[in-house]
């Protein structure tokens, strides 16, 4: 009945940050359900992965180690969780929202017969009463995730069937490891009795990998701009001044469907989700998709025509104004310092 984290393998052959943001808050969880928390580790090799996780204070380490395993395949992978899940009866099982996370978590729950809350935002534990029955379900996990297109904040609970499963976006738990650091109990995975010919039917001949060209996520200073931008001529405003001030460039959604900003720049509910030092949001309303993506940014500065964006209710400073005006401005005052 304990909390289990699958922890994804980058190409890098580090653990992804979602694993770890998730072992962060799994152990939150199990410390306050008086549980285990454990973790599920499938790669080639082996190597400094075990110390990483060690640093969250996980309890055990399923660990399988094959070259089957590495990359990603859906169907070994899935054959592994499947099975340990079966066996260990989880209470809960968390993935991150990424595309293995996603191709590998409704598989699973599928298997098991039991629900699933994709791209949770927030996890709570907490009680639920039955309206019709009056059937009191105590610590249960609440599954926090916006709904209908962003337009409510929905709490979702699997009362009934177990694991409680949910993956998470990137970047929406806090990263924190543990002071008390211990050392994990190995449970070694016998790779070669699970796996069957079938499980590998498919195989990777050549790998294609693009490599990343923005680091939204590592940015410290962010310069954000919505549709009251403008015009893609006006972003080449918000690209000068974060190239000024050592930072990164990022857009709401409304911003690139008008063709103001490449995709990969998105922030929000369908983007990326950012914790900077510095948030710069330049003609953005602030509407609840884009807040949860960037709402955790140390300081917010608004610059909007409108003293009643939405996103001015949680900025920390506001300018009212035309933002190719005051953007102007501040380029030109940095450039004046550095000089």
């Amino acid at each position: 009945m304990n909390i289990f984290v699958y922890c994804e393998v980058t190409e890098e052959k580090q653990i992804a940050e979602v694993s770890l943001e998730l072992l962060s808050k799994g152990r939150k969880l199990a410390e306050q359900l008086g549980v285990k928390l454990e973790a599920l580790l499938f790669t080639d090799k082996v190597g400094a992965e075990l110390d990483r996780i060690n640093n969250f204070g996980v309890d055990v380490i399923h660990l399988a180690e094959n070259r089957e395993l590495f990359p990603y395949r859906t169907l070994p992978h899935f054959k592994l969780a499947k099975t340990i899940f079966a066996r260990e009866q989880p209470e809960i099982a968390l993935f991150g929202a990424t595309s293995a996370g996603r191709d590998l978590a409704p598989r699973v729950a599928s298997a098991l017969r039991c629900g699933l809350t994709a791209d949770c935002t927030a996890l709570e534990i907490g009680n639920h009463t039955e309206n019709k029955t009056g059937k009191v379900y105590q610590n249960l996990l609440y599954q926090i995730r916006p709904a209908f297109g962003g337009n409510i904040i929905a709490t979702i609970i699997n009362p009934d069937t177990r694991p409680q499963m949910a993956t998470v976006r990137e970047g929406v738990m806090k990263l924190d490891e543990t002071t008390q650091k211990k050392k994990a109990v190995i449970k070694t995975v016998d790779v070669s009795k699970l796996l069957t010919p079938e499980d590998l039917t498919v195989e990777i001949i050549e790998r294609y990998i693009e490599p990343q060209r923005v680091n939204l996520k590592g940015a410290n200073i962010i310069v954000a701009g919505g549709y009251g931008v403008g015009s893609k001529e006006n972003f080449a405003l918000l690209h000068e001044l974060a190239s000024v001030l050592g930072g990164e460039v990022a857009a709401t959604r409304a911003a690139i469907d008008a063709g103001y900003c490449e995709r990969e720049r998105q922030v929000g509910q369908t983007g990326v989700t950012v914790r900077p030092k510095l948030y710069i949001a330049c003609g953005i309303s602030g509407a609840v998709q884009h807040r949860a993506g960037m709402e955790q940014a140390a300081k917010i500065i608004s610059v909007n025509t409108n003293p009643n964006a939405p996103l001015n209710a949680i900025a920390d400073y506001t300018i009212i104004g035309d933002v190719a005006k005051v953007i102007t401005k501040m380029i030109e005052c940095y450039k004046g310092i550095e000089n």
